[in-house]
């Protein structure tokens, strides 16, 4: 079943779009399953988790993080998390960068925008995003690199409210990208689109999708690994 999920999924990505295979809750079984079908890069959002999985599973698996990322925990995922999908405040940008530069390292992390309507969403609420941009306070940040935006949906299923919603953070990431990262190219992703919604992220300027439930099936929340 993964295997043919996969290979779907894959036949309607455009060139330019990465698929993030969403493992939170899964066994380490099922994501070798995917990794042997070509895989590489998979999402979870629990550090403790992640950790374990890690020690069970290939070293060439590029390991995002995209759930809500608590400051005490940074450490655990810093040596090694190849982007960090969901950096909601200021000070949680500066936790990753101190991490970082124990471990010699610079971490690509993306800004989520809150730009649904729903009040349980984390992020910066756009023009919040905007006043730290402009104040400059990140340049100084040696341990990351600003790579772009991320954002979730609304849960609904109204497809033209949906659509606004990742127009407005499309919108707000080009913006970005010309008035503070015109000069560089790591300013490139936008992290929208899951399995309910991600054939409209598609047609509204997503450049990676996260997709679980769609390879894997419904999750095991007891945590199986």
């Amino acid at each position: 079943m993964i295997t043919e999920a996969l290979s779907e999924i894959r036949t309607e990505l455009p060139e330019g779009v990465r698929l993030v295979a969403v493992s939170k809750y899964h066994p380490s079984s099922a994501i070798r399953e995917a990794y042997e079908a070509g895989q590489r890069l998979f999402g979870e959002s629990h550090a403790q988790e992640l950790q374990a999985k890690r020690g069970q599973l290939p070293e060439d698996i590029e390991w995002h993080f995209i759930g809500h990322l608590q400051t005490n925990k940074v450490k655990l995922i810093a040596p090694y998390v190849s982007l960090i999908h969901a950096v909601d405040t200021p000070r949680l940008l500066e936790e990753i960068s101190r991490q970082a530069l124990r471990h010699g390292r610079r971490i690509p992390c993306l800004l989520e925008l809150k730009v649904a309507r729903e009040a349980t969403k984390y992020g910066f609420q756009p023009e919040e995003c905007e006043e730290y941009l402009s104040s400059g306070l990140w340049r100084r940040l040696e341990g990351v690199r600003i790579s772009g935006v991320m954002c979730m949906a609304s849960l609904t299923e109204d497809e033209r409210q949906i659509a606004s919603e990742f127009d407005a953070a499309h919108s707000f990431f080009l913006q970005a990208r010309q008035r503070y990262f015109a000069d560089s190219d790591c300013f490139r992703e936008c992290s929208w689109g899951m399995s309910d919604d991600y054939p409209i992220a598609l047609r509204h300027g997503t450049t990676m999708v996260r997709i679980g439930s769609k390879i894997f099936g419904e999750r095991d929340y007891t945590g199986g690994k």
